[in-house]
């Protein structure tokens, strides 16, 4: 028995995208009434809606999303509480360090700002964001996945003057970044959470779309209720 709780944002006509990123379509193909089956065409960029980074989206021979193994796109989740944080607010080693223990290769870091609230508002532009100091301790430790409820764990800037830092970091050192996760406030409290961040196996491709979630294993726990 598993609890399954879905972290992805639903990829759908009119959604929000990254400023300047393809916007999302799926229109009619083929019809069930027309040629007695259904065919939906997709136009989509690689990173639109809960998606997931490999280093080739910033670095040249960089790893891209089908070269990365399987295992890396899952984890025991490791979320951490920036919900005091307010519109681009830095988030600092320090907002971090108390979760440190926890920090360990192939667990997966995520960063719970609560701002998924704000998607599809201008508001969800304004998200906070990492410093670039905070992601190099963050790789310290091991981690090589980071996860975040918002658009980018970089500042987002219209205006095209914005650093991307945590970028840099994280993929430079060729680990992976997942973007646009909503719920994670369902698997905060709880450190027996896997996620799962498995894209499609696009050849040559910098990022990919995911269904992510969180999986918990309740077997035990079902079993013992059950003896008792």
């Amino acid at each position: 028995m598993s609890e399954i709780i879905d972290l992805s944002h639903t990829l759908e006509p009119g959604m929000q995208v990254y400023p300047g990123d393809p916007t999302f379509s799926c229109s009619p193909a083929a019809s069930i009434a027309k040629d007695g089956y259904a065919v939906c065409s997709l136009s989509l960029g690689s990173h639109t809606g809960t998606h997931v980074d490999a280093p080739a989206h910033f670095f040249a021979n960089g790893q891209t999303i089908s070269e990365i193994p399987l295992s890396t796109f899952m984890g025991r989740a490791v979320v951490v509480d920036l919900t005091r944080k307010s519109a681009r607010q830095v988030i600092s080693w320090d907002d971090l360090a108390l979760y440190a223990p926890r920090m360990v290769p192939g667990a997966i870091l995520l960063l719970h700002t609560g701002w998924s609230r704000y998607w599809g508002t201008d508001e969800y532009l304004e998200h906070p964001f990492l410093e670039r100091a905070a992601t190099e301790n963050i790789i310290a430790t091991g981690i090589r996945v980071v996860g975040v409820d918002t658009l980018s764990p970089d500042e987002t800037r219209v205006d095209g003057k914005g650093s991307f830092g945590a970028h840099e970091v994280i993929l430079g050192a060729g680990g992976i970044i997942a973007e646009n996760l909503t719920n994670l406030h369902a698997i905060a409290a709880d450190p027996e959470y896997f996620v799962h961040l498995v894209p499609l196996k696009i050849d040559a491709c910098d990022a990919s779309p995911v269904r992510a979630y969180g999986l918990k294993n309740i077997y035990k726990e079902h079993t013992s209720t059950i003896m008792s």
